[in-house]
């Protein structure tokens, strides 16, 4: 009697299972469908996304102007350290969920960016990029809707260039704004 689940039990695991299958159907939603005027450019965001080098970018321009965007960028900095770190060595070594699976006759492989060792969950890219823009938009709003659409493009391009699942971005994405709340909470506090 003991060893059998409890009905609250099979279903967590019906609903963990429902969530990888819809997971895995969206990513192979995007990996057949034909999208040449995309595939390029999103591989170029991709690839210009790693190690945070638009954000840098786009904080080292603000930097260049005192006050508000000066501070924005700092905030926006720290949020990517905070995001990048969580996300890399803490989310991606517990979960430890393997990269999508690229079959060696993928219709689209000129897509494709060169697979991570590290492992998939959650997407580093979309936590830093969207820590970014949700730090930087509270201390400059101006900045709020492009960065906050490029931290969009970015998670999106991780799909598409086949190296992260939707809920990889999701997750990362969820990452990406609790690190900015934190920083934006300890910035406030230390005013």
């Amino acid at each position: 009697m003991l060893d059998r689940p409890l009905p609250h039990d099979r279903s967590q695991r019906g609903l963990m299972r429902d969530l990888a299958a819809l997971d895995q159907a969206l990513y192979e939603a995007v990996t057949v469908t034909r999208t040449p005027a995309l595939d390029a450019a999103l591989r170029r965001l991709s690839a210009a996304a790693d190690h945070s080098k638009i954000s840098f970018v786009v904080a080292g321009f603000l930097a260049l102007r005192p006050g508000r965007p000066r501070r924005a960028a700092v905030l926006g900095l720290a949020a990517v350290g905070v995001a990048s770190t969580t996300a890399n060595l803490l989310g991606k070594r517990l979960v430890r969920r393997r990269r999508p699976h690229r079959a060696e006759d993928s219709p689209f492989p000129w897509r494709h960016v060169p697979m991570p060792a590290s492992a998939s969950f959650p997407s580093g890219h979309t936590a830093s990029a969207v820590a970014f823009a949700a730090a930087v938009g509270p201390a400059f709003p101006a900045a709020t809707v492009p960065l906050g659409l490029l931290a969009c493009a970015v998670g999106y391009s991780r799909i598409h260039t086949g190296v992260h699942y939707p809920g990889d971005v999701v997750a990362g994405a969820v990452l990406g704004t609790g690190a900015a709340a934190a920083v934006l909470a300890a910035a406030r506090w230390d005013d």
